[in-house]
């Protein structure tokens, strides 16, 4: 079992930016994927950013340029560097990772509210 833990949201100002981390425990050795996915409220839930185990890195065309994933070399850290942001990437952020076996996992989400 692989559990996700979020942390790093939280209400800025359109323009600012925000740092999310995803910390993934238990038999975390099989994760090959890991991504943010964010819902607002009434929408369906999106993917912002995916990173591979190989280094394969993709975005949404509305974060491009904004933000950026990462992980730690341990492969057991995802961040998310959130820059320039707007009132439309105000929404729950969760975390997903992948196993090898191609097993989903969630975080339980943390809020990011970017006031005008």
């Amino acid at each position: 079992q692989v559990q996700l833990v979020e942390s790093g949201g939280g209400l800025v100002q359109a323009g600012g930016s925000l740092r999310l981390s995803c910390t993934a425990s238990g038999t975390h050795s099989g994760i090959i994927i890991m991504s943010w996915y964010r819902q607002a409220p009434g929408k369906q839930r999106e993917l912002v950013a995916r990173i591979v185990r190989n280094g394969t890195i993709d975005y949404a065309t509305s974060v491009v340029g904004r933000f950026a994933v990462s992980s730690n070399s341990a492969w057991n850290t995802v961040y998310l560097e959130m820059n320039t942001l707007k009132p439309a990437d105000t929404a729950v952020y969760y975390c997903y990772a992948e196993s090898q076996l191609l097993l989903p996992y969630w975080g339980q989400g943390t809020q990011v509210t970017v006031s005008t």
